[in-house]
């Protein structure tokens, strides 16, 4: 049984996909045991598993060809290769509804000034962040992304910055505090 997906990859992206001299594609074949089929006509990109799924993964595979699709660079979407990492794809356009000036205005509120809303908040949750086209996408473990979900909604919703940052630090050293509280407690500590 062979595995094979489809993915429509923007005309813009697909340089990164492939990248210098094949490098990215061939990265993403060899990591994955899996074949790249890219028609750059269509911008379509077939993922192609062998028959050995034992081998093969095609689904990380598949999340790398949609990360980089989603404007990931190559190097970030590669944290998709670590066991616990997921990446989330959110639709912007659930918040902005049909109006162009809506969504723009939400996504300036998500990059903020010169990207310092992103950077912060990619610092305050462990995730990377990108904002393309009408999505905002995210890549880390389940915890951070969904920490990441909520200062997104948060933020989409009309909340000030200031609240959304003080809502991750909070969250944040609550982690902390309870990391140390496990470290005491464990018999070793």
């Amino acid at each position: 049984m062979s595995f094979r997906q489809t993915i429509r990859v923007s005309s813009d992206r697909l340089g990164a996909l492939v990248g210098k001299q094949g490098k990215v594609k061939k990265w993403i074949e060899v990591q994955c045991n899996i074949t790249l089929e890219i028609n750059s006509d269509t911008g379509e990109v077939a993922v192609v598993g062998g028959e050995d799924l034992e081998t093969s993964d095609p689904i990380k595979a598949v999340q790398l060809v949609t990360a980089v699709a989603r404007g990931f660079s190559p190097e970030r979407a590669g944290r998709l290769m670590k066991e616990d990492t997921v990446l989330d794809i959110m639709d912007l356009r659930q918040y902005a509804g049909k109006s162009r000036n809506s969504l723009e205005r939400i996504k300036g509120r998500v990059i903020g000034f010169q990207g310092k809303a992103r950077k912060i908040i990619e610092e305050l949750t462990g995730t990377y962040i990108s904002v393309y086209g009408h999505t905002v996408s995210l890549i880390g473990t389940t915890k951070q992304v969904k920490l990441g979900q909520e200062a997104f909604d948060m933020l989409a919703s009309g909340s000030p910055h200031k609240a959304v940052y003080t809502m991750l630090q909070k969250r944040k050293t609550e982690a902390k505090l309870e990391r140390l509280k496990l470290w005491e407690e464990s018999p070793i500590g």
